[in-house]
């Protein structure tokens, strides 16, 4: 165990933060799984959007990796475009 005060600390705020990353995560997937269901084209534009701002703070925070984001971001958006 850690000795230090702001070894403590750092202890802390690594597993506030360690939740945090995770329910963002979780929640980001969950709508890209709600996305990739969507039958019509209404539903996929309106969450589209949504879905590419969530992974782009993912991204922006570090809890994935920019290009993985980008990588989402075209295939959904190619999904979206391909709903009839």
């Amino acid at each position: 165990m850690a000795n230090h005060k702001s070894a403590l600390k750092r202890i802390r705020a690594n597993a506030t933060k360690r939740l945090r990353n995770r329910y963002q995560a979780k929640t980001t997937r969950t709508f890209i799984k709600r996305l990739r269901a969507a039958e019509d084209k209404k539903t996929g534009v309106e969450l589209l959007p949504k879905v590419i701002s969530m992974l782009d703070r993912l991204a922006k925070k570090n809890v994935i990796h920019k290009n993985k984001a980008a990588n989402n971001k075209s295939k959904l958006t190619k999904f979206v475009n391909g709903l009839k």
